[in-house]
């Protein structure tokens, strides 16, 4: 399939239609994968991996898929790249531009890749920047898709920090018409435009009250407290422990509500480990 944007920044960009093509297209090269090893349809593509932020499952999700279809990655930290020696990023992007396919960038700031973006002639998926998320949204919903088969007459509720996995995941919603509801300290709310946007097209709810958020919930989903650009020592006093994610919250949502975390997780702060490890967690 064939997407109508050029890159992916922040989920919005696909339209719903194509959002649930790619589900359903992921699900099904997932599935053929285990029988068949070895697609072609990446042969002799380079993709591009930009590191600002460290990675685990980013960067061997993004190296074991372009494998998988025939393609091949070059690692590169921005440390190491002439970036760091005064490079714009607009430079940067036209050179890349004309080496590799697309462009991979996991950063701090959203402007970078938007900048990015902007001036490579490639496509620039964002693998992660402090205001969104798009990727661990695609694989949530896929997940999603796969465990309860369908999007409408879901209801999703996001425990914790309205930070850039929330944003992307409230897109993804509105792009599946699946209802959310974000339970969140004062403060600490997600992007309001995102939130704006989305509510033309899906329930968004934003509350104070974890236990009223995950009543009647179809999934429960939660992240660190703390990401990794947030250096305040006194953060997790204002989410706990109202807002962890505990054997006592999970009971007030449906019996067959699953559980999900984008990892990776500090165990006992946003969620104990009797959820993460239970039955529920998916």
């Amino acid at each position: 399939m064939k997407l109508e944007t050029k890159d992916l920044l922040t989920a919005d960009e696909i339209s719903s239609k194509e959002f649930l093509e790619l589900i359903d297209f992921s699900i099904k090269l997932k599935e053929e994968n285990k029988t068949v090893k070895g697609k072609s349809l990446l042969e002799n593509k380079t993709l591009a991996m930009l590191f600002e932020k460290p990675s685990t499952r980013t960067r061997v999700s993004f190296e074991t898929g372009m494998k998988q279809l025939g393609g091949h990655t070059t690692i590169l930290s921005l440390d190491e790249m002439q970036h760091s020696r005064g490079e714009s990023i607009e430079d940067t992007a036209k050179t890349l531009s004309r080496y590799v396919d697309a462009i991979m960038a996991r950063v701090y700031e959203h402007s970078f890749i938007e900048k990015l973006a902007k001036h490579a002639t490639v496509p620039v998926i964002n693998g992660l920047s402090n205001s969104y998320h798009p990727c661990q949204t695609l694989a949530d919903m896929m997940t999603i898709k796969e465990h309860k088969k369908k999007f409408k007459d879901l209801k999703i509720a996001w425990i914790g920090d309205g930070n850039n996995v929330c944003n992307s995941l409230i897109f993804g919603c509105s792009k599946t018409q699946t209802e959310i509801v974000i339970a969140t300290p004062k403060g600490f709310e997600p992007d309001s435009e995102v939130v704006k946007k989305s509510s033309k097209y899906t329930s968004v709810d934003l509350t104070t009250d974890p236990e009223s958020a995950v009543k009647d919930a179809d999934i429960v989903m939660t992240d660190t407290f703390t990401s990794i650009h947030t250096s305040d020592p006194k953060r997790n006093e204002k989410f706990l422990p109202t807002f962890q994610v505990n054997d006592s919250l999970m009971e007030k949502a449906k019996n067959d509500a699953i559980f999900m975390h984008c990892l990776p997780a500090k165990r006992e702060q946003e969620v104990t480990s009797s959820v993460i490890d239970g039955p529920q967690s998916v």
